[in-house]
Order: C-alpha cells, then structure tokens, then sequence
C-alpha cells in the first residue's frame, strides 16, 4: 500500500501537466486520480491508458502504466494507439463533408455510386450506413472471423472480397431505415463508396477533409507514417499482438492517433463554424429513451438535461473511448494497449463514464 501512495503522489504532481490551461481543481483532479488508478490496477503489465481531460474547453493530460506491479505516471499524450471503431466518427464526418460540398445527399442510395449492383436488388442509403440502420450484418458472411487469423481478422478481406458479397451474397438482417442494428460492416461500405466518389485512397481523403484541417498531425491509417510513436498492443495476458489492417474496410476502424490529436478533434466540436461537425452531431435515428444517433456518434440524453456524444474502439491490442459534452465544452479520450478480446476491456469504456461524471457542471 505505501509503495501505491508514494505513486500516487508522483502522480497527482504529474496529473495537471500539459495542459493548454490548468482548470482542474487539486480536489477534482484528486478524485480523476483515485478513479484512474483503481480501474488501472488489475491490467497486465506494460499496460499504458493515456487520457485527456477536456473542462471547460481547456486541455490536460494524464499517462500511466503499469510495470512490475506498480503504477507509474507516463508522458503519453504524444503516444500512438489503434482507435478501432473511433473511426467511424471520422468516416461519417467525411460523409458530412461530402453532403456539405454538395457531392451526394445524406438519404441518395448508394447504389449510383458504385460499379456493382447489390444482390437481390437491395437498396442502401448514405444515412443508413452511418447510423446503423442499414439492415446490414455485423460483418459479411465471406468474412469467417472462425476461419481468419484473429491476430488480424481484416488483413485479407479484399476490394474483390467485398464485391463479391456486395453482388452474391448480401442480405439484410432487418429491413433499411427500421431498425438499430451495429455494423462493421455497413462503416467498412461507407468509406468504400466514399473512396470511390472521391477516386482516392481512405488515408488521403482523410487527410484532405479532416487531419489536415484540424493538425492532427499524428494520426494516419498507414503505420510507417508514425513508426516509434506506436504503443504496443497487447492480449488479455499482457503479451505483444501484430497491429491490424483493415483493407477494404479501413473506414470501420483503421485509424491511428493521439490523445493529443483526439483533443484537436474533441475541441473542433465545440465550435459550430466546424458545419461538418455540426451534422455530424444532428440526430439522425431514435435508439430508445435515453439514446439517439447522429452520423457516427451515439447520442446520450442525460436526465440532467446534458447531451453526451460517444464512441468506443476496440482491436486485437487496443481499446479506447471517446465522450464529448459540446454545450457545456467538457470531454474524455482514453487511449489504451488493452485488448478488446479481454474481459477487462470494458473497464476503458466504465472510466471514460465516471470521469466525465466528475465534470458534470450540475
């Protein structure tokens, strides 16, 4: 317990660091602390969380890692991670950006933008794809997760591969705009087409609409562009596991960045001039009572009166948790080497909860 204590110091020192504008209160940033280091404590060694902190629109940053038992606060805000399905976020913003320039219209089908016809004459628009309510499974059938490496399920689930579903095999699992159904898969189609429209590669459209825009200037889908900033991502027993690659469906969860670059974005939300943020955060679909959807974000309805909008990633190494509040310009990014096969995993999505609870303004 001393050997806890004396970390916990180090940290709490540590904690308001890096910060564009020292906000946290030492009792807040106390009780952001204890929080961290009691959902940290039981992860495998070499873990490493890096976290933001957004209050009031202003920034810090928080690292740790755990190493021979002990928990020790790192310098990791610069440090590169897989965000998994956080980039979906991103694919639909790219959406919003091509809606905006007047490229399509959110509810055109997709159908009159790609090469291939959709088996059994089905019907998808742009709208459905980016809020799950497509009808479309988790992932296409031709896609065996039984059968694929799981050290790098998407490796090789080629362009060929997904027009051969798209024109073969595709059916839906619910009807077109009815219901919430979470895909993979319908993302994945989404920065296909988008692709297609724009005649580029996933990484170049978005650095052409979003990173460059906003500096992100550490976040990439291609892994050579970031080489020695990468953190090793690890299994459930704390072993290193091959980074993956999405292919065709890089649009589902391909990316790579910081909490430093997430920032950037989190912050981009919190000015309406940002029109394409701003669409992106306009309700597209009701969920139930207490969630709707916009393009891309979960959009959570709190009892206060607050709107929190979230999203989660998770690969074979990683997870990781995104929540804004852009009325009242507070948010929390977690970045984390934790598998999202671990039973653990869920740990990274309960912390991003209970510390943007503790920057609740009511």
């Amino acid at each position: 317990m001393r050997k806890y204590q004396y970390i916990l110091f180090l940290f709490l020192l540590c904690a308001c660091g890096n910060s564009q504008e020292n906000t946290l209160s030492n009792s807040l940033a106390k009780k952001q602390t204890d929080l961290i280091l009691k959902k940290a404590k039981d992860f495998p060694n070499q873990t490493e969380l890096s976290i933001g902190i957004i209050k009031n629109g202003a920034v810090n940053y928080d690292g740790v890692k755990l190493e021979n038992e002990s928990i020790f606060n790192v310098d990791n805000y610069k440090s590169v991670f897989e965000i998994g399905s956080i980039t979906k976020v991103f694919t639909a913003t790219l959406l919003a950006n091509f809606a905006l320039d007047k490229k399509l219209n959110l509810d055109d089908k997709i159908n009159s933008y790609i090469h291939v016809k959709l088996n059994n004459g089905t019907e998808l628009s742009f709208k459905q794809l980016a809020n799950h309510t497509s009808g479309l499974p988790r992932l296409p059938s031709n896609l065996n997760l039984a059968l694929a490496n799981l050290k790098n399920p998407y490796q090789k689930y080629t362009r060929e591969k997904l027009e051969s579903y798209l024109s073969n095999q595709l059916e839906l699992v619910n009807i077109s705009g009815e219901h919430y159904e979470y895909s993979n898969l319908g993302c994945g189609l989404l920065g296909y087409v988008l692709c297609n429209i724009e005649n580029s590669s996933y990484e170049n459209i978005l650095y052409k609409y979003i990173l460059s825009k906003y500096n992100m200037t550490n976040s990439t889908t291609k892994r050579e562009n970031v080489e020695g900033l990468i953190i090793k991502g690890l299994d459930e027993s704390g072993n290193k596991v091959p980074n993956w690659d999405l292919s065709v469906l890089a649009g589902s969860g391909a990316m790579l960045s910081t909490v430093e670059d997430l920032s950037k974005f989190a912050l981009a939300q919190f000015d309406n001039t940002n029109k394409e943020l701003k669409l992106t955060r306009t309700k597209t679909f009701t969920i139930n009572t207490i969630s709707d959807y916009g393009l891309g974000w979960e959009i959570i309805n709190r009892k206060s009166g607050d709107i929190w909008y979230k999203h989660n990633g998770g690969t074979g190494g990683y997870s990781s948790s995104l929540i804004i509040d852009s009325t009242n310009k507070n948010g929390i990014i977690i970045l984390s080497n934790v598998s999202t096969y671990s039973n653990k995993s869920r740990i990274i999505n309960d912390l991003s909860f209970e510390l943007m609870k503790t920057l609740d303004n009511n």
